[in-house]
């Protein structure tokens, strides 16, 4: 999945435009549900299942959505890998824990 060609096409905007770059928001519920929906049935068919983009690096918040969701792989910005891996394996230490108990 790319987050930003997601979120520019499902929210109709250009992320590159100054008048309406403030309301580009992978968070977006619109833009949330079509990631879920793609993570879904990569799910049913078997397929493992990636996402690139600028989001899972800026919005720790959307990591975690998307870790909850099953996501395979994530890609992040280099200056962000420890801090939001961190915060991913802390996402995961928690569902596994819900999971057991």
């Amino acid at each position: 999945i790319g987050s930003n060609d997601l979120t520019q096409l499902a929210l109709g905007l250009d992320r590159d435009s100054e008048m309406v770059a403030h309301l580009f928001d992978e968070r977006n519920g619109a833009v949330e549900k079509m990631v879920a929906m793609a993570i879904d049935a990569a799910k049913r068919s078997g397929k493992k299942i990636g996402i690139c983009g600028q989001a899972p690096s800026d919005y720790p918040e959307f990591a975690e959505f998307l870790v909850r969701r099953g996501i395979n792989s994530i890609s992040l910005n280099p200056d962000t890998v420890i801090q939001t891996t961190n915060h991913i394996l802390e996402t995961e230490k928690t569902l596994d824990m819900a999971a057991s108990g």
